[in-house]
Formats: C-alpha cells, sequence, structure tokens
C-alpha cells in the first residue's frame, strides 16, 4: 500500500534534533512516500548530522528566512534537486532572549521586531520564494503555538504567533487561485531545542498535567507531526486558512 505523500516532494525547515516536530514530519514524510529537501541555520552541520537519521538521505541546503539572498537562490536548488514542490513546512521561530520569561513590558522594539520576523513574516517569504516550484499547487503547513491566549513566560512569542496566524489566513485568502493551501499545527508544548531557549518553560507546561482531556506527553513530537503530514496530503483538499490542534484537546477546555 502505498503512503498519503507519495510521489509528494517536500520542503522542510527546522529540524534541529530528533525531539523536534520537524524531525519526527521529515521521518514521517518519507514514510509515506514523499522526497524531502530540509533548509537549516545557523549550523547546516548539525542538521545533516540529525538527517543521517532519517530512513532515507536528504539534502540540507543553508536558509536564512532574514537574507534575501538565500530566500531568491532557494528555488533554483531545490528545483535542481526535486524539480518541483508539492509541500512546504514553516516550523521557524525564534525571540531574543530579552523577549521572553516575564520581560513583556520591559522588551525594546528591536527584539520585538527580530521575533516577529523570523516567527511570523518568514511564512510569507518563505512560501513567495518556493512559490515559482509550485506550479501544480500544494500545501503550506506551519506551526503556532495557541496564540488565543497570554502563556507564561512566553512573552513577545505570543504576539509573533498572532502575528503568523493572521499570516497564514491571508495566505489562503490570496493562494487559493493557485490552489495552494495554507494551514496551520498548534501543537502542545514539547522539550525540543525552542522550548528550552524560554526562561521558566516548565511553568507553560505544567498546564498540560492538570487541563489537557488527553495525557500529554512533552517527549512525543510524532502527533504533531502526523498533523503536519496529514495538511500535507490530499486527505485535506479543501482545507485552508485552519489552525488544526494537537494538543491533548487543552484548547478545548475553560479551568
Amino acid at each position: 500500500m502505498s503512503g498519503i505523500l507519495e510521489g509528494k516532494r517536500v520542503l522542510i525547515t527546522g529540524v534541529l534534533t530528533e525531539a523536534s516536530i520537524a524531525f519526527h514530519t521529515a521521518k514521517l514524510a518519507q514514510e509515506q512516500g514523499a522526497e524531502i529537501i530540509l533548509t537549516a541555520f545557523p549550523r547546516p552541520t548539525l542538521t545533516e548530522r540529525i538527517a543521517k537519521k532519517l530512513p532515507k538521505p536528504t539534502k540540507v541546503i543553508e536558509l536564512d528566512v532574514t537574507n534575501d539572498q538565500h530566500l531568491g537562490r532557494l528555488a533554483d536548488i531545490v528545483g535542481e534537486e526535486l524539480g518541483g514542490l508539492d509541500g512546504v513546512v514553516h516550523s521557524i521561530g525564534f525571540a531574543p532572549q530579552d523577549a521572553l520569561g516575564g520581560n513583556f513590558l520591559n522588551t525594546p522594539f528591536e527584539s520585538v521586531a527580530t521575533a516577529m520576523h523570523v516567527s511570523a513574516y518568514s511564512l510569507k517569504s518563505l512560501t513567495m520564494a518556493c512559490l515559482p516550484l509550485m506550479q501544480n499547487g500544494g500545501s503550506v503547513v506551519g506551526l503556532t503555538f495557541d496564540a488565543q491566549f497570554a502563556w507564561p513566560q512566553y512573552d513577545w512569542m505570543g504576539p509573533a504567533k498572532a502575528a503568523l496566524e493572521a499570516t497564514s489566513r491571508y495566505m489562503a485568502r490570496d493562494l487559493g487561485k493557485q490552489n495552494i493551501r495554507c494551514n496551520l499545527v498548534s501543537a502542545g508544548p514539547l522539550g525540543s531545542m525552542a522550548a528550552k531557549s524560554i526562561p521558566g518553560f516548565g511553568e507553560l507546561a505544567s498546564v498540560w498535567d492538570s487541563r489537557a482531556p488527553l495525557e500529554w506527553d512533552l517527549a512525543d513530537p510524532e502527533p504533531a507531526g502526523r498533523g503536519v503530514v496529514a495538511l500535507l496530503s490530499d486527505w485535506f483538499p479543501k482545507t485552508t486558512g485552519e489552525i488544526i490542534h494537537v494538543d491533548g484537546g487543552l484548547h478545548a477546555i475553560g479551568a
């Protein structure tokens, strides 16, 4: 039986460690029949090392999503490797340390601007860089952390994720005519590299212990990876501008 991504060509960002959602997305995508290519920044050699643990070999490209030169050459490099693209995974987020950990009211705009550029605007810039390769339509999937709420310690990454969610909706509006879907997976907290950069992350994650209807495992990124792969597939052909929650159901529960 063929996989749900059989024949698909997918670019995946954000593979930093085996604990990342992006790594599990890449692994599942290959298992489901996709050809993939990875991007990495600032240390492509780290991603190349992790990529060796995937089921099949894959090329790693250096890509700083705030660098116009990197974005400008992306289509040519990916086109030579895969010929085209059917899917793009945006798993990119960053905020300077002074924008996290309870410093919300004191964070300078320069740090806020960096968080917004890397974490939100890059969804648009990455997709537009890949657009020439998506002549037959496709699926763009990003990763968010529910921006409806103010979370402990998350500070300016919250507004950055809210901007990411709004960006995804506007992209869904403008790219639908080209049969390109744009959706997000809102995952629960995981013990990834990104999480470790948030001061007081344990306080945020502890919310899931008492409120999530389904038991949530901080060490298991696979459920979120499955959500991403499902949205990359043809099983959601008329779904766009959506946020799929893979968070143990916590988003549906009040106090």
